[in-house]
């Protein structure tokens, strides 16, 4: 049970598995105690004596300034030489605002944010503290959400200006988090696309250091997310600490080291290039960063991660709802169709069991490549003589659902939408125009441009009674400006832009809650926790290469959860690598996240046809345990030939096992894999090979797994505790 204490000074956050813990300072600075495994209680004066600020009692912000004080929302300009939370500039008042404590309330009820997603539920308390500045008026009301069931800390911050002039805010981070000591490792995922979110684990060192991105999306580039894990730390055991900001755009992760060799970690809006002007009485909210706990290694903190956000932060219709089998027609046919090619490569997914078919790119406008026609969202009537309803309505003939490709951002230059609103487009008046793909960023800055793709996408899946929607979004922001916003404001458009997206989203969900919505942006580049809250699944990548998608896969579930990562099988040779693995493998891989398929299902042998359908029951029969149970890495395709994992359901009665080998090894026993997550009081019976195993005996001694000869082979388990 949850519980906030407030006494002698002490604030102190905590359920049955953690603590956070703050000090009121005499004078009133905010200092940080403790966040970790539960604590009854905590001296303070031990802490603070141990960062060298002197006790509670002898403390005073005008002897030894902050320097060497931990603290909760730091800013710069007052004795901290250290980078600051929070930079805000008065005229004629500098820009170092003296925050100090004013006061503290418990809220029993998890309060939303104005305008971003925001973790809820009711098995929770949240503390909101407000600290002011009584020069400037300034005030920061920091929240602080701790749920019963989970090791974390959400936290957001709402600047406020209460004074009588405005001001201009430069950095507003949604966490910081000083920490006494620097021995710890810092994991990020950073990659490009077709090779989105590889891990890089290296050893703090003193400076700056963490990734961030200036793309106008999360990127996919790198990722909002960092971990500190102790150099001992590994995937089943030790002290890891990991952060995550639900937010969709620029970011800044980053930790730094002081020369008493303490650690800051903050996380947060990129505060380069962005200015926000606040008039008096109006407020800024950061987006919502989320702080974990994990004593049990990488893997602990990642399952806090995807129990957190699928309890509190995906859409709840979608959480234990049924994910439909489906079909893409992206790689069976690109731009290259018509109705009644569409029709029989959906035909043959029906015969295989496929329940959901999707027509991607080139339904539109013009559209037989990629230079033209979007926001021109009506059905290219060449290529659909019955336009989308009777499209849709021969597809769901067969038995199927229909769902259908839009990129509702971006405008073509040559487009009728163009022609008619240039000033739509994100650009510089009187630069060039810098396209990507051939396409422009739509300004979602802007209210009409907002309604318009609300209108696009609204009439879209009215005609064509789509039950599933894949939105997309293949380029970043060049030449930043705004024809809507006025000078003073240019640099609040990358933010501004994100707000306009996610209303567009909140309404569109509203409007369509039974349409199954799949997040795409050149595959992973905007799968962020963020986009998370409006739609439950996201592309994980373009790259579908089995032995690719093993390092892809586990970078991203170390924040982000399986069953909501888009992962499909895909025809050979590979359309991205080039490179041939066994259907067996590529079906084992794919089954690590969403599942479907990325081919054309008519050019597939017999046997493959058959195995299809095998496939596909399989996946139905495991569902459940897949996208509910507990992700535990086994081994890592970062360190070795081999990669595995296991999922396990929640009571610990099945558990679907998968290994891939990479390259085929000559003269060489097969590999004894430890698993993980099993009950070991209970007995395992192996589906595949009907052997019976104890639960102890497979996770100490292992699971004996024989491949084939040859290339990306793999070995997929299905285990069944017995009854008893």
């Amino acid at each position: 049970m949850t519980e906030i204490l407030q006494e002698n000074g002490l604030l102190h956050l905590r359920n049955g598995s953690i603590s956070y813990i703050m000090a009121v300072m005499p004078g009133g600075a905010l200092a940080h105690l403790y966040f970790g495994p539960r604590l009854s209680a905590i001296h303070p004066d031990g802490v603070l004596r141990a960062a060298g600020s002197g006790d509670t009692g002898n403390f005073r912000l005008q002897e030894c300034g902050l320097d060497r004080l931990p603290q909760e929302y730091p800013v710069q300009g007052l004795g901290d030489q250290r980078e600051g939370a929070l930079t805000a500039e008065y005229p004629g008042k500098g820009w170092a605002a003296d925050l100090r404590f004013s006061g503290a309330e418990a809220l029993d009820a998890k309060p939303g944010l104005d305008g971003l997603p925001a973790t809820f539920g009711s098995d929770g308390k949240t503390l909101r503290i407000t600290l002011a500045d009584a020069l400037t008026g300034l005030r920061a009301e920091l929240l602080y959400t701790v749920f019963d069931d989970s090791p974390a800390v959400i936290r957001s911050v709402r600047i406020v200006n209460g004074g009588d002039a405005p001001m201009l805010l430069t950095d507003a981070q949604s966490l910081c988090l000083d920490l006494p000591d620097s021995r710890w490792d810092l994991i990020t995922l950073s990659g490009a696309w077709a090779r989105e979110r590889a891990v890089y684990r290296r050893p703090l060192v003193p400076g700056h250091q963490g990734v961030s991105t200036l793309c106008g999306a999360s990127s996919l580039q790198q990722s909002p997310f960092l971990a500190l894990a102790r150099k001992e730390t590994t995937e089943d055991a030790g002290e890891a600490l990991g952060a995550a900001l639900i937010y969709s755009g620029n970011f800044a992760a980053r930790a730094s080291v002081y020369q008493n060799d303490s650690t800051r970690l903050s996380l947060g809006v990129n505060p380069r290039d962005f200015i926000w002007r606040l008039a008096p009485g109006e407020a800024f909210q950061t987006p919502e960063a989320v702080l974990v706990y994990s004593e049990e290694g990488l893997g602990g903190m990642s399952r806090a991660f995807h129990r957190l956000w699928e309890s509190h932060l995906l859409p709840p219709r979608w959480v234990n709802a049924h994910r439909p089998v489906l079909l893409n027609s992206w790689e069976a046919a690109y731009f290259d169709f018509d109705e009644e090619k569409l029709v029989s490569i959906a035909e043959c997914a029906a015969k295989a069991g496929v329940e959901l078919f999707v027509m991607d790119d080139g339904w539109f406008g013009r559209r037989d490549d990629d230079s033209t026609s979007l926001g021109d969202w009506g059905a290219d009537r060449k290529k659909l003589p019955g336009g989308l309803r009777r499209l849709g309505d021969r597809i769901r003939a067969l038995g199927l659902q229909f769902g259908i490709w839009m990129e509702p951002e971006m405008v073509s230059p040559q487009s009728d939408l163009y022609r008619a609103h240039p000033d739509w487009a994100i650009h510089v008046p009187g630069r060039e125009p810098i396209t990507a793909r051939h396409q422009l960023t739509l300004d979602m800055s802007r209210p009409d441009v907002q309604e318009f793709v609300f209108r696009a996408v609204s009439d879209t899946l009215t005609e064509s009674g789509a039950a599933y929607l894949k939105w997309d979004m293949n380029r970043n922001f060049s030449n930043v400006g705004s024809a809507y916003l006025p000078p003073d404001r240019q640099r609040e458009l990358p933010h501004r832009y994100i707000l306009g997206l996610y209303a567009v989203m909140d309404r569109l969900v509203r409007a369509f809650p039974e349409v199954l919505i799949e997040g795409c942006a050149s595959g992973g580049g905007r799968f962020d926790p963020g986009m998370l809250y409006y739609v439950p699944q996201f592309w994980c990548s373009d790259d579908t290469d089995a032995l690719q998608r093993c390092r892809i896969q586990w970078g991203t579930s170390l924040f982000l959860p399986p069953s909501a990562m888009g992962s499909h099988v895909s025809a050979v040779p590979n359309h991205q690598t080039g490179r041939t693995a066994p259907l067996e493998s590529r079906f084992a891989v794919a089954l690590g996240g969403c599942f479907g398929y990325e081919l054309d299902p008519r050019k597939l042998t017999e046997e493959e046809q058959i195995a299809l359908r095998r496939q596909i029951a399989y996946a139905r029969d495991t569902e459940k345990t897949r996208a509910r149970g507990g992700l535990y890495r086994l081994l890592s395709p970062y360190e070795g030939n081999d990669t595995a994992w296991i999922t396990v359901s929640p009571d610990q009665t099945e558990a679907v096992f998968t290994l891939v080998r990479a390259l085929g090894r000559v003269n060489t026993p097969p590999p004894l894999v430890r698993l993980r997550g099993l009950d070991g009081e209970k007995r395992y019976r192996v589906l595949e090979t009907n052997e019976v195993y104890g639960g102890d005996e497979l996770m100490r001694s292992g699971l004996l797994c024989p491949l084939r000869p040859g290339d990306a082979q793999s070995v997929l388990y299905t285990l069944k505790a017995e009854e008893e």
